[in-house]
């Protein structure tokens, strides 16, 4: 393979790039309103000569390129998140902003910047003659990731009855190849209490402070080590042999579980009343060898939840809100650990090709690169992915490498950079070939 003509085809599609990345962050997008912009991205697709471009039901663009028999594929999520407080924006985050290096604007990191080289790396396969009978490669833009991370991959898997061989994420990792995230859930407890007028407070049964007992457990859980004797015993447990024997190697290359509470709710008669309810949603993010039946039981046997029994109930969340195409696709809020093996010919084929085009380190601009090269090549994401359902509910090998920066998802001032860009469409092109050649 002629690794240096690949990437003098990615640096010549450069500007290509950066202004189909413009165009799209020019169109709001959050979840459930990505419709512009998938028709943007379709548009780029049928310019481009993919072989095959659709957008199923629920409103997810899938783009083929080639027709060999076995299916690659690099996902990428369209909708972006809100743009929050505008006073935190030093420019506007739908037009955005360009220099020599940089493109500015809400979705360039999180993530359409991962979706455009894709689309690139796709078409450099052709404009090259990589694409054989070997392989044909999907590239989707899919929908609703921020709001429930995997959902669109779950449709696509069982409603489309699409299932790749393997899925590049083309999420931001800082120039790394990434092997895996913690899992998530969402967590709700509901605590019933008794009304009565405030001014006699020991009529009633005040939920407000049932919760208040409960909370203070849920951050022991989250704070307490697990070798000193405490009523509630740490998440660090998963880190060692002992309480973990058969993952707590890959807990602790994730890193170790937390549970933090994000939102409480109550119920009260009046300001002049005992609560007689009392909600709170926890944000539960796991680690290796934990499961959704494992964090609500963790719950459940807290000292305080124990001693309000009846009162209390410990529950997960569903998601049910339609697509942008009216499309409702019901699914629990539980989102898996995964990690693809070290070893794993996926792993070993995207680390070869990083090897042929770019060397053994991360790579990226003259502002980031100290830091990244100070970090392993071969690592993990801090945030969720739609991993969550290709890998950790489905079992599809999922790996990890994308333009843009984790701390620019969900952050005002939102960039990607250019030679980002460039560098993933070059990887994603050679990545079929190789992994095919090694496999035959």
């Amino acid at each position: 393979m002629d690794f240096e003509a690949i990437k003098k085809a990615a640096a010549g599609y450069e500007k290509d790039m950066a202004k189909f990345l413009r165009d799209l962050v020019r169109i709001p997008g959050e979840s459930s309103g990505e419709g512009d912009k998938l028709n943007r991205a379709k548009e780029e697709m049928e310019k481009l000569g993919f072989d095959k471009v659709e957008i199923d039901k629920q409103g997810n663009l899938l783009g083929y390129m080639g027709t060999g028999k076995r299916l690659i594929a690099f996902d990428g999520h369209m909708d972006t998140v809100a743009i929050g407080e505008i006073k935190n924006w030093t420019f506007d985050p739908y037009e955005g902003y360009e220099n020599d290096t940089e493109i500015g604007g809400r979705g360039t990191s999180d993530q359409e910047g991962g979706i455009v080289s894709a689309v690139y790396g796709a078409k450099i396969m052709k404009d090259l003659g990589l694409l054989n009978d070997e392989y044909t490669v999907l590239v989707t833009a899919t929908v609703q990731e921020e709001d429930c991370d995997g959902l669109c991959w779950q449709y696509i898997i069982k409603e489309d009855g699409i299932r790749p061989e393997f899925v590049v994420s083309t999420e931001p990792t800082d120039g790394g190849i990434y092997r895996g995230q913690r899992g998530r859930m969402e967590i709700r407890v509901d605590v019933k209490g008794v009304s009565s007028h405030g001014s006699a407070p020991e009529r009633g049964d005040n939920a407000i402070y049932k919760m208040a007992d409960i909370l203070n457990d849920v951050r022991a859980l989250n704070n307490n080590g697990c070798t000193e004797s405490t009523a509630v015993i740490g998440l660090e447990k998963m880190l060692h042999e002992k309480w973990n024997p058969e993952h707590w190697q890959e807990a602790r290359f994730l890193g170790r579980g937390t549970v933090t509470t994000s939102q409480i709710y109550f119920s009260s008669p009046s300001r002049c009343a005992v609560a007689d309810g009392c909600s709170v949603s926890l944000d539960r993010r796991m680690t290796a060898g934990e499961t959704w039946e494992s964090c609500l039981e963790e719950i459940r046997q807290l000292p305080a939840v124990k001693k309000y029994g009846e009162d209390v109930v410990v529950s997960m969340y569903d998601y049910d809100r339609p697509s942008y195409t009216g499309l409702v696709y019901p699914i629990e809020c539980y989102f898996p650990t995964w990690v693809i093996p070290e070893d794993h010919e996926v792993t070993k084929a995207l680390m070869e090709v990083h090897h042929n085009l770019y060397g053994e380190k991360r790579q990226g601009p003259d502002t980031q690169i100290k830091m990244r090269e100070a970090r392993p090549l071969l690592d993990k994401w801090t945030f969720s992915t739609n991993g969550v359902s290709i890998m950790g509910r489905n079992g599809i090998p999922c790996i990890g490498f994308g333009p843009g920066a984790e701390d620019q998802a969900h952050a005002p001032n939102e960039i990607s950079w250019k030679e980002d860009l460039v560098r993933c469409a070059a990887v994603y092109a050679a990545l079929p070939t190789v992994y095919t050649n090694n496999t035959k």
